[in-house]
Protein backbone atom coordinates (compact mmCIF):
# COMPACT_ATOMS: atom_id res chain seq x y z
CA UNK A 1 0.00 0.00 0.00
CA UNK A 2 1.47 3.45 -0.70
CA UNK A 3 1.98 5.54 2.14
CA UNK A 4 -0.52 9.11 2.32
CA UNK A 5 0.88 10.38 5.47
CA UNK A 6 4.16 10.01 7.42
CA UNK A 7 4.22 10.80 11.51
CA UNK A 8 3.76 10.39 15.28
CA UNK A 9 0.58 9.64 17.56
CA UNK A 10 1.69 11.89 20.74
CA UNK A 11 -0.29 9.76 23.63
CA UNK A 12 0.88 11.99 26.94
CA UNK A 13 4.96 11.37 26.83
CA UNK A 14 4.80 8.71 25.09
CA UNK A 15 5.65 9.35 21.11
CA UNK A 16 4.49 6.53 18.23
CA UNK A 17 5.90 7.05 14.57
CA UNK A 18 3.48 5.52 11.96
CA UNK A 19 2.33 5.83 8.83
CA UNK A 20 -1.04 6.33 7.49
CA UNK A 21 -2.52 4.67 4.54
CA UNK A 22 -5.85 5.07 2.21
CA UNK A 23 -8.37 2.24 4.14
CA UNK A 24 -10.65 2.57 1.41
CA UNK A 25 -10.94 2.55 -2.67
CA UNK A 26 -14.30 3.11 -5.04
CA UNK A 27 -14.52 1.14 -8.03
CA UNK A 28 -15.40 3.45 -10.78
CA UNK A 29 -15.52 3.58 -14.46
CA UNK A 30 -13.83 5.78 -15.68
CA UNK A 31 -15.33 8.26 -18.19
CA UNK A 32 -14.06 11.17 -19.81
CA UNK A 33 -15.54 14.14 -21.88
CA UNK A 34 -16.06 13.88 -25.43
CA UNK A 35 -17.08 16.13 -28.36
CA UNK A 36 -20.61 14.59 -28.56
CA UNK A 37 -20.92 15.04 -32.60
CA UNK A 38 -17.52 13.07 -33.55
CA UNK A 39 -16.42 11.87 -30.31
CA UNK A 40 -13.49 13.66 -30.09
CA UNK A 41 -11.75 14.05 -26.50
CA UNK A 42 -12.10 17.48 -24.63
CA UNK A 43 -9.36 18.37 -22.74
CA UNK A 44 -9.17 21.17 -19.61
CA UNK A 45 -6.41 23.77 -20.84
CA UNK A 46 -4.60 25.86 -18.12
CA UNK A 47 -4.93 29.49 -19.59
CA UNK A 48 -3.66 32.98 -17.84
CA UNK A 49 -6.20 35.52 -18.42
CA UNK A 50 -3.27 38.42 -18.25
CA UNK A 51 -1.09 36.72 -20.58
CA UNK A 52 -4.15 35.08 -22.85
CA UNK A 53 -1.91 31.85 -23.68
CA UNK A 54 -1.54 28.47 -22.57
CA UNK A 55 0.94 28.11 -18.90
CA UNK A 56 2.17 24.63 -18.23
CA UNK A 57 1.29 22.84 -15.18
CA UNK A 58 4.81 24.15 -13.13
CA UNK A 59 4.14 27.11 -13.27
CA UNK A 60 0.63 26.47 -11.37
CA UNK A 61 0.56 27.97 -8.12
CA UNK A 62 -2.86 28.80 -5.38
CA UNK A 63 -4.03 32.02 -5.37
CA UNK A 64 -6.59 33.82 -2.55
CA UNK A 65 -8.18 36.45 -3.75
CA UNK A 66 -9.17 39.45 -0.77
CA UNK A 67 -12.87 41.17 -0.57
CA UNK A 68 -11.15 44.16 -1.73
CA UNK A 69 -9.94 42.58 -5.01
CA UNK A 70 -6.46 42.01 -4.36
CA UNK A 71 -4.84 38.78 -5.02
CA UNK A 72 -2.13 36.73 -2.95
CA UNK A 73 -0.10 34.00 -4.30
CA UNK A 74 1.02 30.65 -2.25
CA UNK A 75 3.79 28.85 -3.27
CA UNK A 76 3.86 24.89 -2.16
CA UNK A 77 6.58 26.34 0.04
CA UNK A 78 4.57 28.64 1.91
CA UNK A 79 1.97 25.67 2.80
CA UNK A 80 4.63 23.72 3.47
CA UNK A 81 5.91 25.23 6.17
CA UNK A 82 2.89 26.92 7.85
CA UNK A 83 3.58 26.88 11.59
CA UNK A 84 0.98 24.12 12.86
CA UNK A 85 1.77 21.64 15.35
CA UNK A 86 -0.74 18.84 13.52
CA UNK A 87 1.79 18.52 10.51
CA UNK A 88 3.50 15.56 11.82
CA UNK A 89 1.89 14.49 14.92
CA UNK A 90 -0.95 13.42 16.16
CA UNK A 91 -2.21 14.12 19.07
CA UNK A 92 -4.29 12.22 21.01
CA UNK A 93 -6.75 14.63 23.27
CA UNK A 94 -9.14 12.98 24.85
CA UNK A 95 -10.96 9.67 24.97
CA UNK A 96 -14.62 9.22 24.63
CA UNK A 97 -17.22 6.37 24.05
CA UNK A 98 -17.70 5.97 20.51
CA UNK A 99 -21.51 7.43 20.48
CA UNK A 100 -20.06 10.65 21.84
CA UNK A 101 -19.17 11.56 18.28
CA UNK A 102 -22.03 11.93 15.37
CA UNK A 103 -21.72 9.72 12.62
CA UNK A 104 -22.34 12.83 9.85
CA UNK A 105 -18.94 14.15 11.54
CA UNK A 106 -16.89 10.95 9.78
CA UNK A 107 -15.43 11.50 6.75
CA UNK A 108 -12.30 9.46 5.17
CA UNK A 109 -10.36 6.03 6.92
CA UNK A 110 -6.61 5.70 7.02
CA UNK A 111 -5.08 2.74 8.43
CA UNK A 112 -2.46 3.12 10.86
CA UNK A 113 0.79 1.35 10.69
CA UNK A 114 4.23 1.34 12.45
CA UNK A 115 7.25 3.14 10.83
CA UNK A 116 9.88 1.02 12.43
CA UNK A 117 10.02 -1.98 14.98
CA UNK A 118 10.74 -0.04 18.29
CA UNK A 119 7.02 1.30 17.69
CA UNK A 120 5.21 -2.09 17.92
CA UNK A 121 4.91 -2.07 21.65
CA UNK A 122 3.40 1.56 22.53
CA UNK A 123 1.07 0.72 19.39
CA UNK A 124 -0.31 -2.49 20.66
CA UNK A 125 -0.49 -0.39 24.26
CA UNK A 126 -2.57 1.93 22.55
CA UNK A 127 -4.61 -0.58 20.56
CA UNK A 128 -5.22 -3.14 23.36
CA UNK A 129 -6.64 -0.05 25.66
CA UNK A 130 -8.96 1.46 23.59
CA UNK A 131 -10.04 -2.26 23.18
CA UNK A 132 -10.26 -2.90 26.87
CA UNK A 133 -11.62 0.76 27.72
CA UNK A 134 -14.10 0.45 24.60
CA UNK A 135 -13.57 4.31 23.60
CA UNK A 136 -11.87 5.92 20.83
CA UNK A 137 -8.95 8.77 20.87
CA UNK A 138 -9.92 12.06 19.77
CA UNK A 139 -7.25 13.05 17.77
CA UNK A 140 -6.17 16.74 15.38
CA UNK A 141 -4.01 16.02 11.99
CA UNK A 142 -3.29 18.15 9.06
CA UNK A 143 -3.15 16.25 5.56
CA UNK A 144 -2.59 18.10 2.23
CA UNK A 145 -4.06 21.68 3.37
CA UNK A 146 -6.09 20.70 5.67
CA UNK A 147 -6.77 20.67 9.72
CA UNK A 148 -9.42 18.44 10.72
CA UNK A 149 -10.39 16.88 13.72
CA UNK A 150 -10.19 12.40 13.77
CA UNK A 151 -10.75 9.41 15.92
CA UNK A 152 -8.46 6.91 16.35
CA UNK A 153 -10.07 3.38 16.51
CA UNK A 154 -9.35 0.16 16.27
CA UNK A 155 -10.47 -2.06 13.62
CA UNK A 156 -9.23 -5.94 12.84
CA UNK A 157 -7.16 -5.54 15.61
CA UNK A 158 -5.30 -2.45 13.69
CA UNK A 159 -5.39 0.89 14.64
CA UNK A 160 -7.75 3.31 11.78
CA UNK A 161 -7.50 7.10 12.03
CA UNK A 162 -11.35 8.30 10.76
CA UNK A 163 -10.91 12.35 10.29
CA UNK A 164 -13.40 14.46 10.65
CA UNK A 165 -15.56 17.50 9.77
CA UNK A 166 -15.34 20.67 12.66
CA UNK A 167 -18.77 20.22 14.71
CA UNK A 168 -20.23 23.51 12.89
CA UNK A 169 -19.60 21.96 9.49
CA UNK A 170 -22.65 19.94 10.09
CA UNK A 171 -25.72 21.90 8.92
CA UNK A 172 -28.69 22.13 10.97
CA UNK A 173 -31.58 19.41 10.34
CA UNK A 174 -34.39 21.83 11.27
CA UNK A 175 -37.42 22.41 9.24
CA UNK A 176 -36.60 19.06 7.26
CA UNK A 177 -38.80 16.67 9.30
CA UNK A 178 -42.55 17.07 9.40
CA UNK A 179 -43.51 19.84 11.66
CA UNK A 180 -47.01 18.65 12.60
CA UNK A 181 -47.86 16.28 14.90
CA UNK A 182 -48.03 12.60 14.11
CA UNK A 183 -49.86 9.72 16.46
CA UNK A 184 -48.16 6.14 15.34
CA UNK A 185 -50.64 4.17 16.39
CA UNK A 186 -49.05 0.69 18.44
CA UNK A 187 -50.39 -1.87 15.60
CA UNK A 188 -48.63 0.17 12.88
CA UNK A 189 -45.43 0.53 14.85
CA UNK A 190 -45.54 -3.23 15.61
CA UNK A 191 -46.29 -3.86 11.90
CA UNK A 192 -43.30 -2.00 11.34
CA UNK A 193 -41.01 -3.93 13.70
CA UNK A 194 -41.99 -6.99 12.10
CA UNK A 195 -41.37 -5.52 8.59
CA UNK A 196 -37.78 -4.19 10.05
CA UNK A 197 -37.08 -7.93 11.24
CA UNK A 198 -38.33 -10.06 8.16
CA UNK A 199 -35.55 -7.85 6.50
CA UNK A 200 -33.22 -7.94 8.77
CA UNK A 201 -32.94 -11.73 9.45
CA UNK A 202 -29.52 -13.32 8.14
CA UNK A 203 -28.86 -10.18 6.17
CA UNK A 204 -24.91 -10.35 4.85
CA UNK A 205 -23.47 -7.07 4.32
CA UNK A 206 -20.47 -8.51 2.13
CA UNK A 207 -23.85 -9.60 -0.51
CA UNK A 208 -24.55 -6.10 -1.50
CA UNK A 209 -22.98 -5.39 -5.06
CA UNK A 210 -23.40 -1.92 -7.22
CA UNK A 211 -25.73 -2.14 -9.77
CA UNK A 212 -24.93 1.04 -11.12
CA UNK A 213 -21.61 -0.12 -12.09
CA UNK A 214 -22.71 -3.47 -13.30
CA UNK A 215 -25.47 -1.56 -15.47
CA UNK A 216 -22.75 1.08 -16.89
CA UNK A 217 -20.70 -1.65 -18.16
CA UNK A 218 -23.49 -3.53 -19.37
CA UNK A 219 -24.19 -0.28 -21.69
CA UNK A 220 -20.77 0.51 -22.47
CA UNK A 221 -20.31 -3.47 -23.86
CA UNK A 222 -23.09 -2.87 -25.72
CA UNK A 223 -21.59 0.33 -27.65
CA UNK A 224 -18.62 -1.30 -28.30
CA UNK A 225 -20.29 -4.20 -29.54
CA UNK A 226 -22.41 -2.70 -31.70
CA UNK A 227 -25.62 -4.19 -30.54
CA UNK A 228 -28.58 -2.51 -28.96
CA UNK A 229 -28.68 -1.16 -25.56
CA UNK A 230 -30.01 -2.69 -22.65
CA UNK A 231 -32.87 -1.10 -21.43
CA UNK A 232 -34.29 -0.74 -17.44
CA UNK A 233 -37.74 -2.92 -17.29
CA UNK A 234 -40.67 -1.23 -16.51
CA UNK A 235 -41.54 -2.14 -13.10
CA UNK A 236 -44.70 -0.66 -10.82
CA UNK A 237 -44.68 2.60 -9.72
CA UNK A 238 -44.28 3.61 -5.96
CA UNK A 239 -47.67 5.07 -5.14
CA UNK A 240 -47.23 8.72 -4.04
CA UNK A 241 -49.44 8.61 -1.33
CA UNK A 242 -50.23 6.19 1.36
CA UNK A 243 -53.67 6.31 2.22
CA UNK A 244 -53.93 3.01 4.70
CA UNK A 245 -50.52 3.00 6.03
CA UNK A 246 -51.32 -0.27 8.15
CA UNK A 247 -52.48 -2.19 4.53
CA UNK A 248 -48.89 -1.01 2.43
CA UNK A 249 -47.03 -2.39 5.73
CA UNK A 250 -48.75 -5.54 5.42
CA UNK A 251 -48.02 -5.34 1.75
CA UNK A 252 -44.49 -4.70 2.54
CA UNK A 253 -44.28 -7.59 4.80
CA UNK A 254 -45.95 -10.14 2.55
CA UNK A 255 -43.19 -8.92 -0.24
CA UNK A 256 -40.40 -9.23 2.31
CA UNK A 257 -41.59 -12.96 2.98
CA UNK A 258 -41.99 -13.84 -0.54
CA UNK A 259 -38.41 -11.73 -1.46
CA UNK A 260 -36.76 -13.94 1.00
CA UNK A 261 -38.61 -17.14 1.61
CA UNK A 262 -36.20 -18.01 4.30
CA UNK A 263 -36.98 -15.43 6.46
CA UNK A 264 -40.57 -16.08 7.29
CA UNK A 265 -40.13 -16.81 11.83
CA UNK A 266 -39.91 -13.30 12.97
CA UNK A 267 -42.34 -11.75 10.17
CA UNK A 268 -44.99 -14.16 10.85
CA UNK A 269 -44.94 -13.80 14.10
CA UNK A 270 -44.90 -10.04 14.28
CA UNK A 271 -47.89 -10.22 11.85
CA UNK A 272 -50.03 -12.18 14.16
CA UNK A 273 -48.81 -9.83 17.18
CA UNK A 274 -49.67 -7.14 14.96
CA UNK A 275 -53.28 -8.52 14.24
CA UNK A 276 -53.92 -9.36 17.56
CA UNK A 277 -52.94 -5.84 18.95
CA UNK A 278 -55.50 -3.84 16.62
CA UNK A 279 -56.85 -4.87 13.14
CA UNK A 280 -59.43 -7.83 14.62
CA UNK A 281 -59.54 -7.75 18.43
CA UNK A 282 -63.10 -7.61 18.73
CA UNK A 283 -64.11 -11.13 17.64
CA UNK A 284 -60.89 -12.24 19.15
CA UNK A 285 -62.65 -11.14 22.47
CA UNK A 286 -66.03 -12.46 21.96
CA UNK A 287 -64.93 -15.81 20.99
CA UNK A 288 -62.84 -16.11 23.83
CA UNK A 289 -65.68 -14.53 25.76
CA UNK A 290 -68.18 -17.69 24.33
CA UNK A 291 -65.53 -19.68 25.46
CA UNK A 292 -65.38 -18.51 28.95
CA UNK A 293 -68.93 -18.79 28.92
CA UNK A 294 -69.31 -22.67 27.94
CA UNK A 295 -67.10 -23.24 30.27
CA UNK A 296 -68.98 -21.83 33.29
CA UNK A 297 -71.52 -23.46 32.04
CA UNK A 298 -70.30 -27.16 31.93
CA UNK A 299 -68.40 -26.35 34.75
CA UNK A 300 -71.91 -25.62 36.64
CA UNK A 301 -73.63 -28.79 34.82
CA UNK A 302 -70.61 -30.66 36.74
CA UNK A 303 -71.31 -29.51 39.85
CA UNK A 304 -75.04 -30.24 39.49
CA UNK A 305 -74.67 -33.66 38.21
CA UNK A 306 -72.53 -34.22 41.33
CA UNK A 307 -74.53 -32.86 43.87
CA UNK A 308 -77.82 -34.58 42.81
CA UNK A 309 -75.58 -37.37 42.94
CA UNK A 310 -74.13 -36.97 45.95
CA UNK A 311 -78.25 -36.52 47.07
CA UNK A 312 -79.18 -39.60 45.31
CA UNK A 313 -76.49 -41.41 47.34
CA UNK A 314 -77.18 -40.66 50.64
CA UNK A 315 -80.87 -41.40 49.75
CA UNK A 316 -80.11 -44.53 49.15
CA UNK A 317 -78.33 -45.48 52.24
CA UNK A 318 -80.64 -43.84 54.44
CA UNK A 319 -83.02 -46.34 52.86
CA UNK A 320 -81.19 -49.33 53.02
CA UNK A 321 -80.52 -48.69 56.65
CA UNK A 322 -84.13 -47.70 57.58
CA UNK A 323 -84.83 -51.62 56.28
CA UNK A 324 -82.68 -53.28 58.00
CA UNK A 325 -83.88 -51.66 61.13
CA UNK A 326 -87.26 -53.23 59.95
CA UNK A 327 -86.25 -56.21 59.83
CA UNK A 328 -84.37 -56.63 63.01
CA UNK A 329 -87.46 -55.37 64.28
CA UNK A 330 -89.79 -57.97 63.22
CA UNK A 331 -87.62 -60.85 64.19
CA UNK A 332 -89.71 -62.61 66.95
CA UNK A 333 -87.27 -63.13 70.52
CA UNK A 334 -86.70 -66.56 72.30
CA UNK A 335 -88.60 -67.46 75.28
CA UNK A 336 -86.37 -67.04 78.34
Amino acid sequence: MQTTWKGTISFGLVSIPVHLYSATKEHDVPLHQVHARDGGRVRMKRYCEREEKEVPYAEIAKGYESPDGRTVTLTDDDLADLPLPSKKIIDVLAFVDEGEIDPLMFSKAYYVGVADKAAAKPYALLRDALVESGQIAVTKIALRTRESPAVLRVHDGTLVLQTCIWPDEVRPAAGIAPEEKVTVRPQELKMARSLMETLSEDFDLDQLHDDYQQALQQVIEARLQGVEVPHEEAGEAAPDNVIDLMEALRSSLRQAKDAHPGRTGAGAAGEETAEEAGEKPAPRKRAAAKRTAAAGKTSRTTRTTKSAATTKSAATTRSAAKKTTTRKSATPRKAS
